[in-house]
């Protein structure tokens, strides 16, 4: 594999992110909270999930295969499921993974998780301040399915100086998303994300469909699309296990899966933590299996990877990396 598999920062990067602890066995999803303050119980941090699945769909091998994902909010485990892999869905979280399983196996509704009412309080904010980011003209936005035209009303309604300064006031490293993270979390995000999300954004909308996007629906509106699909699996499609990536690879045996999918796990813990991960995916992930890996931080000297193909709009770097040792490639 790679040995920039997990380690997509510049130099530059590297050298002004916030130091923060770096234990080789620890991540600051251990918590199971994403906001500062005393620590409690573990919460539903995703009530949906933001990454495209399609990514895996076409990077995978065949149907039938093994495959591990995170479980979140379920919403991955489900179209792997249903496209034909066994599944096989981990969570550190426990009121995550109990979340999860009622949506898998019940397909109970998506609930409000704490990314989303951060989300919601951006959305918020943006409609009271700006006409142009009220629910209905968003809505309008979305239903559209040109993205020539999409891309020319992004930059002509939304994209204005109103977002762009509403958006530094929250997004900025001393901005108001900044106060509120647990400490873990605070270098996460790269800096001057406000103009890095945007970015992304305008790439997104330019690029797909906004009324066949899912995930453009849920960042821009809060809303699922209308006919969109629930993460329903059915009992015992999907095997749901609570503990930490990295031990449970490291722990099952040589090669048990033939595919990894891995999303902000590497967001968070330093580089020690990112060697560890890459050694316990060259063990369990068979030679010549694939491992996805998205990262929310700008893309490092290995490039973008895929992130561009991914319409959830919210990823840096999307890598598809073949495992082994024989001269492993990443794309």
């Amino acid at each position: 594999m790679s040995p920039s598999f997990l380690t997509h920062r510049s130099a530059a990067e590297a050298a002004a992110a916030p130091r923060t602890p770096d234990p080789a066995a620890g991540t600051p999803w251990r918590t199971g909270r994403l906001l500062a303050g005393p620590s409690g119980h573990p919460r539903v941090l995703f009530g949906r999930m933001y990454e495209d699945p399609a990514v895996e769909l076409a990077a995978f091998p065949p149907p039938g295969a093994r495959v591990l994902c995170i479980a979140s909010a379920g919403d991955t485990a489900a179209a792997l499921a249903a496209a034909g892999y066994e599944v096989t869905a981990i969570d550190l979280n426990p009121v995550q993974l109990a979340y999860a399983r009622t949506r898998l196996e019940g397909g109970a509704p998506a609930a409000t998780g704490t990314a989303e009412r951060l989300t919601g309080l951006g959305r918020t904010a943006a409609a009271a301040l700006l006409p142009g980011w009220r629910p209905a003209a968003v809505a309008g936005f979305l239903r559209l399915d040109d993205p020539e035209e999409q891309r020319r009303r992004w930059t002509a309604e939304f994209d204005g100086p109103g977002l762009r300064l509403l958006a530094a006031a929250a997004l900025r490293p001393a901005g108001a998303l900044a106060t509120v993270l647990r400490p873990g979390f605070r270098c996460v995000l790269p800096r001057g994300f406000d103009e890095v999300l945007l970015r992304r954004i305008a790439r997104t909308v330019a690029r797909h469909p906004n009324a066949a996007n899912d995930w453009a629906w849920r960042l821009l509106l809060g809303r699922e699309r209308p006919g969109a699909a629930g993460a329903v699996a059915g009992p015992g499609r999907v095997r749901l296990v609570r503990g930490e990536v990295v031990e449970h690879l490291e722990r099952c045996a040589a090669g048990s899966y033939d595919a990894v999918t891995l999303s902000n796990v590497v967001d968070g813990p330093g580089p020690r933590f990112a060697r560890r991960l890459r050694a316990a995916v060259e063990h369990a992930v068979r030679p010549g299996g694939t491992a996805v890996v998205r990262s929310l931080r700008e893309p490092g000297p290995g490039g973008a990877g895929r992130a561009a193909e991914d319409r959830s709009m919210i990823w840096g770097v999307v890598r598809v990396v073949r495992t082994g040792t024989d001269g492993a490639r990443a794309r």
